[in-house]
């Protein structure tokens, strides 16, 4: 099986605030890959909300790169693969809005309208709640919640594990 899988942090509650994404790329049922950057969304403004989520404050962002500067490492590790997330509507909106906020062009990446979604997935197989962390902790695999990279690998393993 091979795949990608993607979790994106957003800085406020607008899909275009991305403020770090995390990557895991699997080719023969194996991790090859892992990428991971903070990005300092627009004016590095964050709600208090979701600071409380993901921890990820004003103060670690100032001086990373914009969506802009990473997007081409996202581009060359998305383009035209299969796109897996936990919650996949929610990780393709903050993509295709961030882009749109960028004017970077979403279907040069080649990706299909709807991307696999583990949270689809686990809850079919009867999981409820079917959330990142109930799920990894029921299949046994390490997670550190709301860290983009730690989510984007937990999809990745659950993904893995989902015929199992």
């Amino acid at each position: 099986m091979s795949f990608t899988a993607i979790d994106f942090e957003t800085a406020t509650g607008k899909h275009y605030s991305a403020c770090a994404v995390g990557i895991i790329t699997v080719e023969s049922d194996k991790i090859i890959d892992e990428y991971h950057s903070l990005i300092q969304p627009p004016n590095n403004e964050y709600s208090w909300y979701n600071i409380k989520i993901h921890g990820i404050t004003e103060n670690d962002t100032v001086n990373a790169p914009l969506f802009c500067d990473v997007y081409p490492e996202i581009r060359k590790r998305l383009t035209g693969k299969t796109i897996v997330a936990h919650n996949e509507s929610f990780d393709r909106s903050v993509l295709q809005k961030t882009m749109l906020y960028y004017d970077l062009d979403y279907s040069g990446l080649n990706l299909s309208n709807q991307w696999e979604c583990t949270l689809k997935i686990y809850r079919e197989k009867g999981y409820s709640p079917a959330s990142l962390d109930v799920c990894c902790k029921k299949q046994g695999i390490k997670l550190t919640h709301h860290e983009a990279l730690s989510d984007a690998r937990g999809c990745a393993m659950l993904y893995l594990k989902q015929n199992i």
